[in-house]
């Protein structure tokens, strides 16, 4: 492809997208499921989307009827697919329940996946460097060797470079996704970890501030520190107070769909604050829907949401 062929694309992301079975009660023979399409990349394109970007996906998928799912569901979202290659490999899924305490609990099969096999052969030459932005979660990173590979390509090549850690227990160690963060901060635009739990296994603090003044000194260019249902703090100075939620059905996702509404938004030209201020509404409003993008609110509605209230003080 020629430069050409990348013009007009906004936001790049790159992950695992995950076919979805969910249901309302614990995992168990006969019992009711809904299938779905959703991953931490299908997430954020869906908000990178709906935040007025154009979005492409790179990622690999199965060459069956579930990988064809997937595409058809990121092309029905707006989401560039051009990028997007079969691998021989079986389409990641998980399936979400709810445990006798009725938590929302993962049950992941994705080890070998076809998105594991990532690499930077996937990584067109000329789209990340005139992208206005490409975002990418440590989720991506923690795939394998070659997908991590892929990551800090991604990051090197990249004009402006979104990361947020993402950290899963499941797929990685303190250790490893600690250095993935630390060699990756000097190629970031923006960083956006979680607390108090995420930063206090990746960088040793529950302290937001502190957290945003490490990772400033390790070399990224801002940080955002979703601190949950209060608020964001951004760098060292600004706080951004959370929204309320006009309903709560489904908190998953909400992390993604700040970094996709943030991401995008930088890409079209708001700076820090207005874009971080436009993510912390959506994710409020992303919340009251089933799955990780069935709640993802349209740019107006969002902008309205964010205008009508003064956020909720930490």
């Amino acid at each position: 492809m020629s430069a050409n062929d990348f013009r007009g694309v906004d936001v790049v992301v790159l992950g695992e997208p995950l076919v979805e079975i969910s249901t309302h009660g614990p995992i168990t023979a006969g019992i009711d499921c809904r299938l779905g399409v959703s991953g931490d990349v299908v997430n954020t394109a869906a908000a990178a989307v709906a935040a007025g970007a154009q979005v492409a996906v790179i990622t690999r998928v199965s060459r069956d009827e579930l990988g064809t799912a997937v595409i058809d569901r990121l092309a029905e979202m707006g989401a560039d697919t051009r990028f997007v290659r079969r691998d021989d490999s079986f389409q990641g899924m998980y399936v979400q329940y709810a445990d006798p305490l009725g938590e929302r609990q993962f049950c992941y099969a994705r080890g070998g996946s076809a998105a594991s096999r990532l690499s930077p052969d996937d990584l067109p030459e000329g789209l990340l460097e005139n992208a206005g932005a490409v975002l990418v979660s440590g989720i991506a990173a923690a795939l394998s060797a070659t997908a991590r590979t892929a990551v800090l390509e991604a990051a090197r090549r990249s004009q402006r470079f979104v990361y947020d850690p993402n950290y899963r227990q499941r797929l990685t160690t303190p250790q490893e996704a600690g250095a993935v963060l630390r060699e990756i901060a000097p190629h970031c635009a923006l960083v956006t970890p979680s607390a108090p739990h995420e930063c206090a296994t990746l960088l040793g603090t529950e302290s937001p501030a502190e957290a945003a003044a490490l990772l400033r000194a390790a070399g990224a260019g801002a940080v955002a520190v979703t601190c949950g249902a209060t608020g964001v703090h951004v760098d060292t100075v600004h706080w951004q107070p959370a929204f309320p939620a006009p309903a709560v059905v489904d908190q998953t996702g909400a992390g993604d769909v700040f970094a996709g509404t943030v991401t995008a938004r930088l890409a079209l030209g708001d700076d820090l604050r207005t874009a971080v201020r436009l993510g912390a509404a959506a994710a409020s409003l992303a919340v009251g829907g089933a799955g990780g993008s069935g709640g993802i609110a349209p740019l107006d509605v969002v902008r309205t949401h964010a205008a009508s209230h003064s956020g909720v003080s930490a």
